[in-house]
């Protein structure tokens, strides 16, 4: 919440509380099951967050400036897993929070099962178990 001049939330905390209204975020406890159901993981962080931190097996990295080209079923410049726009996309940012927009964007491109997950990569990291 903004404590300046401006009461309330600000801007981009009310553009991320719209955005999750259509979502239903997956908890990192669940992502296998949803992958084991045909979901793909998409890794939107840096590549230098990734080298550092590490990555979720099996997910497909995505700088977030290309996002929206390589997922769109429609676009010539998708990747091999894109095909259909009934696919079930899980966004991964660092905390869950770029990734509730982005995955807000897809569902605007008519990906309507595309979603995020909570806490992104860091929380899903650690609930792993050492």
């Amino acid at each position: 919440m903004t404590d300046g001049p401006l009461r309330g939330p600000s801007a981009v905390e009310r553009l991320l509380t719209e955005a999750r209204r259509t979502l239903e975020r997956v908890r990192p406890g669940d992502l296998d099951a949803e992958v084991a159901a045909g979901a793909i993981v998409v890794d939107i962080r840096p590549e230098s967050d990734r080298t550092s931190e590490g990555a979720i097996p099996g997910s497909v990295a995505l700088e977030r400036n290309v996002l929206e080209w390589r997922l769109d079923p429609t676009s010539a410049d998708r990747i091999a897993e894109a095909t259909d726009p009934s696919i079930r996309v899980i966004v991964v940012c660092n905390d869950g929070y770029a990734s509730s927009l982005a995955a807000r964007s897809l569902q605007l491109l008519g990906l309507h099962r595309a979603t995020d997950l909570e806490g992104g990569y860091r929380a899903w990291r650690r609930q792993r178990p050492s």
